[in-house]
């Protein structure tokens, strides 16, 4: 559906993004993760046609993304970083501005702004400022304004900063939904959770380049990972502890021993083990690998601001 070919972008000196490829395909929810300053916006304005690459090539269903020629942005939903709403208008001036952008008229519009503001519980609002709303109301508006010409695709650029949960969440639903019923959507996001929850495929992205791309477990498998087994150090577990020094390399450290097995001694193994000294499942916790774990490890732990 969507294809970036070799796409690079600068800004003077500082380059944003630096010989990029991706593939998005029809349906997917894909997700952009990165720190601040990693390429992220960039990326996004350069498929919403807002802005243009230095080299490279954007195209959508074949068609060439040049900020020259607008004919593709009626295609895209865009869900700004920054609420682009304004204030001093109500939940429907807004909504019949933005429809009226994309040509909608009539009846057509007014159906598509009731089930709109139906479907992020604002109906009763609709006639207020929206200076007056809460962040996360104004989060909610600003998601459905770019959804009113019913897009083919929605790019979502870290569309739930600074609000409380029940929105977060509220949005996380709608978005879900909207995927299921075939909605294309590329979610920009430096939340862990977010990509976690809500993300088919995610991308990586750091100092303008992807260095790692692809589902959740694809990630999780790059990732240099020891698997380590933590349980109680106590006389029930003393022979238990013995047993495993030669399976494996295992240390006690405050009342608690880590194991960590070789790589051939499968954990079925450990816990059939486990079950001849009489040692209950609930004793032991498994730490394994998370996607944090990841974005850290390929792009560091140095503070970025």
């Amino acid at each position: 559906m969507l294809q970036l070919r070799s796409v690079t972008k600068r800004y003077g000196s500082l380059v944003a993004l630096n010989d990029v490829s991706l593939t998005i395909a029809r349906g997917e929810f894909f997700g952009l993760l990165g720190p601040n300053g990693a390429g992220k916006s960039t990326l996004m304005s350069l498929v919403a046609g807002l802005r243009a690459p230095d080299t490279g090539s954007l195209t959508l269903d074949g068609v060439p993304i040049t900020a020259a020629d607008p004919s593709t942005r009626v295609t895209l939903g865009l869900v700004p970083q920054h609420v682009a709403l304004y204030p001093e208008l109500t939940a429907d001036e807004n909504l019949r501005i933005f429809g009226a952008l994309y040509g909608l008229r009539g009846a057509d519009l007014r159906a598509r702004i009731d089930a709109a503001l139906e479907a992020v519980q604002l109906t009763d609002r609709r006639r207020d400022p929206v200076k007056a709303y809460s962040g996360g109301m104004q989060r909610r508006l600003n998601l459905v304004a770019a959804l009113l010409h019913r897009p083919k695709l929605l790019l979502c650029d870290e569309p739930t900063v600074g609000i409380d949960p029940q929105s977060r969440n509220a949005i996380f639903e709608y978005l879900e939904r909207l995927n299921r019923d075939g909605l294309t959507i590329i979610y920009s996001t430096h939340y862990m959770e977010e990509a976690t929850r809500l993300c088919s495929r995610i991308g990586i992205i750091d100092h303008g380049k992807l260095p790692a791309l692809g589902t959740l477990d694809e990630l999780l498998a790059q990732l240099p990972f020891e698997e380590e087994i933590r349980f109680p150090a106590t006389a029930a577990t003393a022979p238990l502890a013995a047993q495993l020094a030669s399976r494996g390399e295992c240390t006690s450290e405050n009342d608690t021993h880590r194991f960590r097995p070789h790589p051939e001694f499968k954990l079925s193994a450990f816990f059939t083990l486990a079950e001849s000294h009489a040692l209950p499942g609930r004793l032991f916790t498994s730490q394994r690998p998370s996607l944090e774990a990841v974005f850290l490890h390929l792009t560091g732990r140095n503070l970025r601001e």
